[in-house]
């Protein structure tokens, strides 16, 4: 299914900064048409105004029901939603032995099960015209897991496994799914939470270290969040430097992107190649 230069009807999540904000600006500078959500309205007051953007509360862990009933709304605004962006999410900083299994569930809740009700809240309107675009806002740190993200990575790792199995679902279907993995831009992507409550001795040197490593990240981070999104909107819809490329349903983005993952598979094949004869010597012994 090809967008082709037609008008979109785009539908994000977590418009009211990063990677989500960037993307509502640069759709309406195509043309398209925006719904853009935030869990607080008052956050997303400063888009220009235009006839072509609506604005909508939404929380992504308030439940299918609601989010349900607040696609049914959106879609009544423009007619249909052709690309939904699950871009809404945050990063959960722990140990994972002191946040445990509470601090995963909340991070889950928002970046996993939270992304699932959107999108199956927008699928049946997709299906329906045999026509439309996932795109779920992944990481390159599921790839390159750090210290202290550990309830983040897990979380986005998650997402991308979800993408890969929607997109054997869905693309019978003449839908396409994209999974977006930056990595390294000037977003607010450090900013969320600690988990101090449960401290325990043994990380103490760990912990302390990892502050000092967050603190100094950002200045490190050389990705125009802007441009990623301009590339988006490209590879969505075809044009400009994705035309003529082939649906990538990956789409890594930034250089820490590009190495951080070029890093994984060459570990991932060094193993494949150093037990080759152990690992597919497991079969039943022959009679």
């Amino acid at each position: 299914m090809s967008e082709g230069k037609k008008e979109l009807v785009w539908f994000i999540t977590g418009t009211s900064s990063g990677f989500g904000h960037h993307l509502v600006l640069v759709a309406l500078s195509r043309g398209d048409r925006v719904i853009a959500t935030a869990r607080s309205l008052d956050k997303i007051q400063d888009f220009p105004a235009s006839d072509k953007l609506r604005t909508m509360q939404l929380d992504v862990t308030e439940g299918f029901a609601s989010i349900k009933a607040k696609i049914d709304e959106a879609v009544t605004f423009f007619g249909r939603i052709d690309v939904l962006v699950n871009n809404a999410g945050y990063g959960h900083k722990a140990i994972l032995e002191e946040g445990g299994s509470d601090v995963l569930r909340q991070q889950f809740d928002t970046n996993f099960f939270g992304l699932v009700d959107v999108t199956n809240a927008v699928l049946p309107r997709m299906r329906d015209r045999f026509s439309g675009t996932i795109v779920l806002i992944g990481s390159r740190a599921s790839w390159v897991p750090e210290i202290p993200v550990g309830p983040y990575v897990t979380s986005k790792a998650a997402v991308r496994v979800l993408g890969e199995t929607l997109n054997a679902e869905l693309t019978p279907l003449g839908l396409r799914t994209l999974i977006v993995e930056p990595g390294g831009f000037v977003t607010n992507s450090l900013a969320g939470p600690w988990h101090e409550l449960n401290n325990i001795a043994a990380y103490d040197t760990t912990r302390e270290g990892t502050k000092i490593g967050i603190a100094g990240a950002g200045a490190r981070f050389r990705g125009d969040p802007a441009r990623a999104m301009e590339l988006l909107a490209d590879v969505v819809r075809r044009e400009g430097r994705a035309a003529g490329r082939p649906w990538p349903l990956y789409l890594p983005m930034g250089e820490l992107a590009e190495a951080g993952i070029r890093a994984k598979a060459t570990k991932m094949l060094g193993v494949l190649d150093a037990w080759k004869d152990v690992i597919c010597d497991l079969n039943f012994e022959k009679k």
